[in-house]
């Protein structure tokens, strides 16, 4: 597999709404299902046209797969996240709010990247969604449950 990571361009989100509900229609054979599920998911439209726009946001592509939307390859993972301003003592965080994916070298490289970006731009903390599917690749990354709901992942040396 060839992968190519990138920032989401807004003009993808049509891209990443069919992804998504495709994913969705994998768990749900009822339609009504299906639709209340989409309402509260965190990948709705206007989601998205709230964090895309903010440049934080990262896409996975496998080049080697062909799509009806984009030469660069079949959209595999992204993930959508905004940077967060002294949040819980930090001076600078990213907050991921939502990662998916189809493959597995997706999800890890998605969360590699979230992390090595916060790295280089010398961010203390990126915070993930607390769930089962990122489970192994967090805790191999040594990140920290913050709540329930919430993974957390130190990434300055001062942090760490």
């Amino acid at each position: 597999m060839s992968l190519f990571l990138r920032i989401i361009e807004v003009s993808e989100i049509e891209e990443i709404l069919h992804f998504e509900k495709g994913k969705l229609k994998e768990q749900f054979v009822d339609e009504s299902e299906f639709v209340l599920q989409s309402w509260s998911a965190k990948w709705r439209k206007e989601a998205l046209e709230n964090y895309l726009p903010k440049g934080w946001s990262f896409l996975a592509r496998d080049k080697n797969q062909k799509s009806e939307f984009s030469n660069e390859g079949a959209l595999i993972g992204y993930f959508i996240a905004q940077p967060l301003l002294f949040f819980d003592g930090q001076t600078q965080s990213l907050w991921v709010e939502h990662l998916q994916y189809s493959t597995l070298q997706a999800r890890d490289e998605l969360c590699d990247l979230a992390y090595r970006l916060c790295r280089e731009k010398h961010f203390q903390r990126v915070y993930f969604p607390n769930t089962q599917a990122l489970s192994p690749t967090l805790k191999t990354m040594k990140a920290t449950e913050w709540n329930s709901q919430v993974m957390l992942l130190k990434t300055s040396k001062s942090n760490l």
